[in-house]
């Protein structure tokens, strides 16, 4: 796996660009996108060539530092000074996906490192531009390390080739590191537990099928792809031992919210006795939002069920409903694990206690 192409890394220095691994065209050729400008960085988390929060998160951090290559080149921005040049085109960023924190907790990032820096030149600000944005890749790959550890050691009594269920991606492609969920998995694998995994193929863009399964077969996993149907006759025939999913944001109480059809699969887990276990890191968790009802749910468009991959599947006309992601209950969690360690119970008091000890730790490594 040590040889497999990079999710995105930045390449050359302050004049250097964005490198992106275009997912829209695994698992059937493996083909990287040269990003030079902020708009080039915008389509790509638009048109899901990069996904998943955290992986969304990094690159738009590195989207920011190119919009300093040519003030003219960024519709909206002649003329303007560096340091507005930089905000606008955090606010832009944005703009491309409404439902992953992690792309706005790493444009925040971006703001407030272009206010430091307010009195630099252009040059200075670029350079610590490029370090802050390393700096969140780096953390990212960090925080993946740590979320696979804890989450391995919580699964650590589950018998030896235990059967684990997933949903979407949740690996190295969609985050600076290992991922959330198959870090938890990878980890296992590495401490000789010999994890099998039930990867559902997570319509309607199949990133369960099309990457997920790539990931696990790249990293010698024993996985066996299903339809998303079939989740509950797999959990019914004793199969499934435990489900861990990922996350794109999380309410203060634990509501999550995560691809498209991951709440079916926790309402699957609860009805057969199944723990069913989030993996994500505290950038994930907007503690500004009570509950997952006021999480923003991306709508996608109807083409995807109609015309999936550029084949009609349906007939002319029909009218399709495509939200790209649904909202888990915390009720429904068993814990959610982070790179801090685990959350449960799952409520507003436990995730509170957890976040504030983070912000705790992180103000006293500033002093």
């Amino acid at each position: 796996m040590d040889s497999a192409p990079r999710t995105l890394h930045w390449q050359g220095d302050v004049d250097g660009h964005l490198v992106l691994l275009d997912q829209t065209r695994l698992p059937g050729a493996v083909v990287e996108i040269q990003c030079h400008t902020v708009e080039d960085v915008w389509q790509a988390i638009k048109r899901l060539a990069v996904r998943g929060a955290p992986a969304i998160g990094c690159a738009a951090a590195y989207g920011v530092c190119l919009s300093l290559r040519d003030l003219e080149s960024h519709r909206g921005l002649r003329g303007s000074p560096a340091g507005e040049t930089v905000l606008e085109a955090c606010d832009y960023l944005a703009t491309s996906r409404p439902t992953a924190v992690n792309l706005f907790w790493a444009l925040e990032r971006m703001r407030k490192t272009a206010k430091r820096a307010v009195a630099s030149s252009p040059a200075e600000l670029a350079e610590r531009l490029l370090k802050e944005a390393q700096a969140i890749h780096a953390e990212d790959r960090d925080m993946c390390a740590a979320i696979g550890r804890h989450g391995a050691d919580l699964l650590a009594e589950l018998p030896e080739g235990s059967n684990l269920l997933t949903h979407c991606n949740a690996g190295a492609l969609a985050t600076g590191g290992d991922g959330t969920a198959l870090s938890v998995i990878f980890e296992l694998a590495r401490r000789g537990r010999r994890p099998h995994v039930w990867v559902d193929e997570t319509r309607p863009l199949l990133q369960g099928a099309r990457l997920t399964a790539w990931e696990l077969q790249q990293r010698g996993v024993d996985c066996t792809l299903i339809c998303d149907s079939m989740a509950a006759q797999v959990m019914r025939e004793g199969r499934v031992q435990a489900v861990v999913t990922g996350a794109d944001r999380i309410a203060a109480n634990g509501d999550s919210a995560n691809k498209i059809g991951t709440y079916g699969v926790a309402l699957l887990a609860r009805a057969h006795e199944i723990p069913f276990y989030i993996a994500a890191p505290t950038s994930t968790i907007d503690m500004s939002l009570d509950s997952g009802d006021k999480i923003p749910i991306e709508e996608r468009p109807e083409q995807e069920i109609t015309h999936g991959f550029q084949i009609a599947t349906a007939p002319a006309g029909v009218s399709a409903y495509n939200p790209a992601f649904d909202v888990t209950p915390a009720s429904l969690i068993e814990a959610i694990i982070t790179e801090r360690g685990t959350i449960s119970p799952v409520n507003h008091d436990s995730m509170a206690v957890l976040m504030e000890d983070s912000l705790n730790d992180q103000l006293s490594s500033k002093q």
